[in-house]
């Protein structure tokens, strides 16, 4: 065999190993787009008690800026006092609606409630493609309830919207738009939640939503993103013992 046939083994091996590193990086993007929808936590709402409620929102467009949220509280998740953090660089509109059945709250008994809240970037303001923003929010008593669902839109700046509404279902497979969801603290209400009004200071903790999938993401299996990655890693360690197996058997075939 000619000197110059020789190359042509290494060279199937540089071509086989870039599409398995492309198809893994692809998967790696899948993965974490999967993962980038907006979610509510908090470390101290339980029902009964007051407490604050946080949303992260990622900015999924590689292009427009998030310039708006709209949060909708169901009636069933109806809070007789409900407060903004306030957002530099960011407005908050509340709407109020009327309850079909009334709440009792420190013996007065209240008919309507807080059923959205949008948060609006002022001029030259919102979340960049790439970058996420936490908006607080904080109130109470919160139902008696183990989890409340708060449907959202994401407002983009070229007039798209994302609408994470679709409810979840437990036992089923996560919906592609899922509408944020907040699980509420066993137990009795805190101190600072039953001693307060339910108002928010800059000294609040922020809650995480890390921290609140906790639980939720301790097996690989109960984490779409995770899944995904793991899935990639191993198809990218089968591909390469098969293209190493490959080029050992070029090699030999080349020897003889």
């Amino acid at each position: 065999m000619s000197s110059s046939a020789r190359p042509r083994p290494l060279a199937r091996l540089v071509v086989l190993v870039t599409a398995v590193l492309t198809a893994l990086a692809a998967s790696i993007v899948v993965a974490g787009t999967a993962a980038a929808h907006v979610t509510v936590a908090s470390q101290d709402a339980s029902p009964g008690g007051y407490g604050k409620m946080t949303f992260r929102v990622p900015n999924e467009s590689d292009t427009a800026s998030t310039i708006g949220l709209r949060i909708q509280i169901p009636q069933e998740a109806a809070l007789a006092s409900l407060r903004t953090q306030p957002m530099p660089g960011w407005t908050a509109t509340l709407t109020t609606a009327d309850l079909e059945e009334p709440l009792e709250n420190h013996g007065q008994e209240i008919t309507s409630y807080v059923s959205v809240v949008e948060f609006r970037a002022e001029a030259g303001s919102g979340i960049a493609p790439g970058q996420f923003q936490e908006f607080a929010l904080s109130g109470g008593p919160f139902p008696d309830a183990d989890r409340l669902t708060f449907p959202a839109v994401q407002l983009y700046s070229d007039g798209t919207e994302a609408a994470w509404i679709e409810p979840s279902i437990e036992g089923q497979e996560e919906p592609e738009k899922p509408a944020p969801v907040l699980t509420l603290a066993s137990g009795t209400a805190s101190d600072t939640g039953t001693g307060t009004t339910g108002s928010t200071t800059g000294t609040d903790t922020v809650a995480s939503s890390e921290d609140a999938d906790h639980g939720h993401a301790a097996a690989v299996e109960d984490d779409p993103g995770g899944l995904a990655l793991f899935l990639a890693i191993l198809a990218f360690l089968t591909g390469l013992a098969g293209v190493v197996l490959g080029w050992r058997a070029n090699r030999r075939t080349v020897s003889s």
